[in-house]
């Protein structure tokens, strides 16, 4: 299709080009962007013209992690996300258990134990809804999962069964099972679980990438673990029959990492719709169950300072080993210890393979909590910062009991942005909304969508401009996938990805960004 938009607020994310009236279109890139007389010059075969009337026009917007097969299989699975009560997710899992065959296992994501009064929920309280069906239920945080005792039973695990390395089965006061089990220890029953087949994936993936484009996502970097090959080859054979609605910068688990590097692969290898970002390590777990690896201890909790999932040394190995090899080290951590650690790793690894200034992009995911020296870090070596907005304000009271003064450094995004670090944006769906337009009111303000915690939010010190955000979420996440070049902002040459909004978000108090609508989207071209 061949487009001239005139008449239209376009923001451009082009510094040497900042605002514009117009933009001409032929087939999949843009021509031209600039006044209405001048792309109203242009003269395309075919063209078509599209007065916007002032509507306000941005780059297609890029969630920089996210969690695309899951938050797709999530949709299809039992509907927990903070559910308020324990009984509410109990009741909710009797209702699927009903409309199940008997001994299939019920899935679901979600559940928060802060909204329950703190303490884990137990499998005597998945017991009540069925007794026929296995349940396992992932933690809005993803590093917990919540069983009840049929998959206690079939995963085998007893009271004599040994914590993993990197991982927690949560015990009574007897030594038994409660039925929450931490980080690595989720293993000994997902591995008991059927993965889905790749019709399903597929399947997911259709209906999480069609719920995007309805909020102005047009690219996405996708954070999948354990399974990601098969959510891989799900994403080919997407792209093979022209089905992608999004472009998918792929993230590779580090356990296939000497297959990925014997196969030759590298970071940056596909196309503008489906390529290879790097390997994805974890560093620690999650500020929910207290599980992020911490310098000092949680608050009130002398002996715990989280979990690291991988050994300091196995994650230096794994991060010069990838890098090495072409392969961009793509690592979550989120305590102040696992991201000193990370950087440290990152570090080392320049003194061993040196290279030119963005060559690879390596990247921290989440960055939650930082030491106030390693802030800088970032910038000196060349490490991306991909934070998603939302957990500031979805962790704010969690992060204040568990981690008190030490909150100051966390969710630390203006102190990063001004260090001179790179940074993207995302939202870690499913755990968080996927909407960008929630993410940048996060930023932006440092409140929840009713007002708390008040007027100036928390920590509004590390509150970013909504110019910030939009670049966050479309160039700073293009260059975080290596595909500057191609998208993230609206310039002669790149691909035809925007988004037509209902407000000009630089226009508007930060509050109300929150009601703004996505009113059109195109990519590659063609309007979605």
């Amino acid at each position: 299709m061949n487009i001239l938009i005139t008449n239209a607020n376009i923001y451009t994310v082009d510094p040497l080009q900042p605002r514009a009236r117009a933009i001409a279109i032929a087939n999949n890139r843009i021509v031209a962007v600039g006044s209405d007389a001048e792309i109203n010059a242009i003269r395309l075969p075919d063209m078509q013209t599209l007065d916007l009337n002032g509507a306000f026009v941005v780059p297609g917007m890029i969630d920089a992690h996210l969690h695309l097969l899951w938050t797709g299989l999530a949709m299809m699975r039992v509907f927990i996300h903070e559910a308020p009560t324990v009984a509410t997710v109990a009741d909710r899992v009797r209702e699927k258990a009903a409309q199940m065959p008997r001994g299939q296992w019920i899935q679901g994501h979600g559940w928060m134990q802060v909204a329950w009064g703190g303490e884990f929920p137990t499998a005597a309280d998945l017991d009540a809804a069925t007794r026929d069906h296995p349940v396992a239920l992932s933690a809005k945080s993803g590093h917990a999962l919540w069983v009840n005792s049929l998959a206690l039973q079939l995963a085998g695990i007893t009271a004599q069964t040994p914590d993993p390395e990197g991982g927690q089965i949560v015990r009574d006061a007897g030594g038994y099972p409660t039925g929450v089990l931490l980080e690595n220890a989720m293993g000994l029953v997902s591995r008991c679980i059927p993965g889905p087949s790749i019709e399903l994936e597929e399947q997911a993936t259709l209906l999480a990438m069609e719920a995007m484009n309805r909020k102005g996502i047009t690219g996405v970097h996708c954070m999948d673990g354990g399974g990601g090959i098969q959510s891989f080859r799900a994403y080919q054979r997407l792209r093979e029959q022209g089905k992608l609605l999004l472009r998918i910068v792929k993230q590779l688990p580090a356990e296939e990492l000497d297959t990925i590097i014997n196969s030759g692969i590298h970071s940056g290898f596909g196309d503008a719709w489906l390529r290879i970002g790097g390997v994805k390590i974890f560093a620690d777990g999650a500020l929910g169950p207290r599980t992020a690896a911490m310098l000092a201890p949680y608050e009130g909790e002398t002996d715990n300072y989280g979990i690291p999932t991988i050994e300091r040394e196995a994650l230096f190995e794994a991060v010069i080993k990838a890098n090495s090899n072409g392969l961009a080290a793509v690592i979550h951590a989120i305590g102040d210890r696992a991201n000193h650690d990370v950087l440290d790793a990152f570090e080392v690894s320049r003194q061993q393979t040196p290279r030119a200034p963005g060559q690879l992009r390596n990247r921290i995911e989440h960055a939650q909590i930082l030491h106030p020296d390693d802030i800088a870090r970032f910038a000196g070596l060349d490490v991306i910062a991909s934070v998603q907005p939302t957990h500031a304000t979805s962790d704010m009271v969690m992060a204040d009991r568990h981690w008190g003064k030490r909150s100051a450094n966390a969710y630390a995004i203006r102190a990063l942005r001004d260090s001179g670090a790179h940074l993207a944006f995302g939202s870690d769906a499913p755990v968080e909304n996927f909407d960008p337009l929630v993410g940048m009111h996060a930023a932006v303000t440092r409140r929840r969508a009713d007002g708390t915690p008040g007027p100036a939010g928390w920590y509004p010190e590390q509150r970013v401009t909504i110019d910030d955000a939009i670049r966050a979420y479309t160039l700073g996440a293009a260059y975080a996938g290596g595909m500057e070049h191609e998208v993230g902002s609206l310039e002669a040459g790149k691909l035809a990805d925007l988004v037509v909004l209902s407000h000009d978000l630089t226009a508007i108090p930060g509050d109300e960004l929150l009601s703004v609508k996505v009113q059109r989207v195109m990519i590659d071209g063609d309007w979605r």
